[in-house]
């Protein structure tokens, strides 16, 4: 008699339950809802950013400004005024008196005008940080106060730090484009509006549990605001993956004369298992965004993590729920008995996957080809933090960017910070300070020191030859360090940024060791094989490249970056790397393991490692082609966004995601496993004693090793061609 694991026995139980009583199960559902929405009510918050660095050098400069001198080292607005012709002394005054008078604002630098007159800039201070909730992404004082002035024909644009977080918010196209998307792709599918509404329904109350938690998880820690579009971009994403691949299983049972209870219970006991399975891959992968060195991206990775387990939970309860009360129309009513829902493409995946068995290297190799190919530019990646300077010319942020340039030169939307520390350091050094400055030439501007109220600070804003994100700029602030003395800090928004680059750089690679390292010893528990756990790395490995590579082709060396409304070339967002690569490899994770246990599955039962890999792929092909249609699809939304930020994301994922269930899933994964035949289920037998198992049951994960270790015949791969 065969035994099942006890997550198995557990998640059979579960089906079996759902489908008996829909109507408890949908209540203990909203139950915890309800309990979840309780707690955000007690112990949730507003979303807030945390911008401190604290490994960074420019984060040593900023505290002691905000200690010392709080104007400069908190948050500041850019209030660009232009006019056709020079602008009255009067009416800036004016301005400035009235930009004084908002709340919050600790001071203004002194008013800039241009040679010609005709531009102006005024720089607010305030005396809170950027991220203070009642600053952050709040231009409404700025906006009123600048309209009387606009109605008088003067053009005022607002930029820097302060707008630059209100200006080109995303929008929240992705998920309305997903949403449309995945029910027109489901209809396709299933033939019946219930079948294909059903997965939508499920995935949105399961984001509605995971955005709720986010709202606890605001009252506990600082979480951007940002984080929850992200959470809602991939719990929708894995949401519809999963509850697709269990509903198609359930659907496929029934195809076959099964009872809705059976069914429902041998779909929880194989895809309920793929499910757990896959969400624990994509928690782990999130789990690597803590190894970035950047609050804000833990806690991007906490309130994904959340999402997902909640679109996990639903899944399993909703789904078997859903379908024993809509079990009359979950099938169109052409649907046959034996014929399942994945029968219509599945049988032209088996013809593929035999064809790529005939000539595993030759596809494999033209696979990894095209896939190294499109990474290649990956040699030239740079990044560095987007700023206003990078979006199009209809944002507010870019318009002042370009006056200020204009006006003042490519260093002044940007200047960077000397703090002298005058306890340590006498006038003499400061002088010697101020000739270096000036005698450096990446350096344009020097503006007299400006000492803080109790002498401790001496600071200096200084200007740069290049805008923000030359790749000269990097180099500039390290010379800086280098060359001026102990107890001077070099600080300022361009500061950070360039520490960022120079700390993403260097953590990029230790999250891709945790990220692929744990990914695989978890493939490798869940299927007793390193060999395909190693493969899968691998191949996820070159599609998170190739993605990478697109991005540089296009933003960077700007190959068809005017269709994405972007005017001009410019480095990847340095934020992106480390977000992108442990979304994508989770997803790509979830894929792989959708496929592998069907493989699996076959594969010990029958023995035939290549004829299993055939079978294994038509009976997935569907659920995963529309699963990474529908991801796609969501990731294009957030590419139509309007910041810059959004467009990088959304290609690169929707690149990524496209590639991995076409080149790889389709290519590579039967070109491979038909290579290596019964060695892709080898395992050490110390390996395979001292690992827990986690098999459907421990008879057949015993066979399918002996098996492993057996020579492949010869004639198999032609056995099945005829077939």
């Amino acid at each position: 008699m065969r035994r099942t694991t006890a997550m198995n026995a557990t998640l059979e139980r579960l089906a079996r339950f759902a489908v008996l009583h829909p109507w408890r199960t949908i209540a203990a559902w909203a139950l915890v809802l309800g309990a979840v929405i309780g707690l955000a009510t007690t112990l949730g918050g507003p979303a807030q950013e945390d911008w401190d660095i604290p490994d960074a050098p420019a984060q040593v400069g900023i505290d002691q400004l905000r200690e010392h001198l709080p104007g400069y080292g908190n948050a500041s607005a850019q209030v660009v005024v232009h006019d056709d012709v020079p602008i009255p002394p009067s009416v800036l005054a004016g301005l400035g008196a009235d930009l004084a008078g908002l709340e919050h604002v600790d001071s203004l630098l002194p008013t800039r005008v241009s040679e010609d007159g005709r531009t102006a800039l005024l720089v607010v201070q305030y005396d809170v940080p950027v991220t203070h909730s009642d600053v952050y992404q709040d231009i409404g004082p700025l906006e009123d106060t600048i309209t009387p002035y606009e109605d008088d024909g003067l053009q005022i644009e607002l930029g820097g730090e302060l707008p630059s977080t209100a200006v080109g918010t995303i929008e929240g196209k992705g998920e309305l484009v997903g949403v449309v998307a995945a029910l027109v792709i489901l209809l396709l599918l299933f033939r019946s509006v219930v079948a294909a509404g059903l997965p939508i329904l499920v995935a949105l109350g399961g984001l509605a549990i995971g955005l709720t938690g986010v709202t606890v998880l605001c009252g506990l820690m600082s979480v951007s605001p940002t984080a929850p579009t992200v959470a809602s971009m991939v719990g929708l994403g894995v949401g519809l993956d999963y509850a697709l691949l269990l509903l198609v299983r359930i659907l496929d049972n029934l195809g076959t004369g099964e009872e809705l209870v059976d069914a429902a219970a041998g779909a929880a006991r194989t895809a309920g298992r793929s499910v757990v399975l896959a969400g624990t891959t994509v928690l782990v992968s999130l789990m690597g965004l803590r190894f970035s060195g950047l609050n804000t991206f833990a806690a991007f990775g906490f309130a994904t993590a959340i999402a997902v387990i909640s679109v996990v939970f639903s899944v399993l309860v909703l789904v078997p729920a859903l379908s024993s009360l809509c079990r009359r129309r979950l099938r169109p009513r052409t649907a046959r008995p034996g014929r399942t829902t994945s029968a219509r493409t599945g049988h032209r995946a088996e013809r593929w996957a035999h064809a790529v068995a005939r000539r595993p290297l030759t596809w494999g190799l033209v696979a990894a080809t095209v896939l190294l190919a499109l990474a290649a530019p990956v040699v030239d990646l740079r990044t560095w933090p987007g700023s206003g300077a990078d979006e199009a010319t209809s944002n507010q942020l870019r318009r002042s960017h370009d006056l200020v340039t204009d006006g003042f030169g490519r260093g002044a939307a940007s200047p960077l910070l000397v703090v002298i520390d005058t306890q340590r350091l006498g006038q003499a050094d400061v002088t010697d300070v101020l000739a270096t400055l000036r005698t450096d030439p990446g350096i344009t501007t020097v503006v007299e020191p400006v000492d803080s109220p109790d002498g401790a600070l001496a600071v200096v804003q200084v200007e740069s030859s290049y805008v923000a994100n030359d790749e000269r700029t990097g180099a500039l602030i390290e010379r800086l360090r280098s060359d001026l003395p102990e107890g001077v800090e070099v600080t300022g928004g361009l500061a950070v940024y360039s520490d960022i680059v120079d700390l993403l750089a260097v953590r990029l690679w230790l999250v891709i060791g945790f990220v692929v390292g744990i990914s695989m010893v978890m493939l490798t528990l869940m299927f007793r094989a390193p060999v395909v756990a190693l493969k899968a790395a691998v191949m996820n490995l070159l599609s998170v490249g190739a993605a990478y590579g697109i991005l540089v082709a296009v933003f960077q060396w700007g190959w068809g970056a005017g269709l994405l409304g972007v005017d001009h070339t410019l480095p990847v967002s340095s934020w992106l790397p480390i977000l992108m690569f442990t979304i994508l490899f989770g997803l790509s994770m979830d894929y792989e393991v959708f496929l592998l246990s069907r493989i699996r599955e076959d594969y010990v039962r029958t023995g035939d490692a290549v004829g299993s890999v055939a079978r294994g792929l038509a009976s997935t092909s569907s659920v995963i082609t529309t699963a990474a249609a529908v991801m796609v699809m969501v990731f294009v939304g957030f590419a139509a966004e309007s910041g810059v930020f959004f467009k990088m994301m959304g290609l690169g994922m929707a690149v990524a995601i496209a590639l991995d269930a076409t080149l790889v899933r389709m290519v590579l994964v039967p070109a491979t496993m038909a290579l290596l035949g019964h060695r892709n289920w080898w395992i050490p037998a110390w390996l395979d004693r001292v690992l827990p198992r986690i098999d459907v049951d421990v008879e057949v994960g015993r066979a399918a090793q002996e098996r492993a270790g057996e020579p492949e015949p010869a004639a198999e791969p032609v056995e099945l061609v005829r077939r």
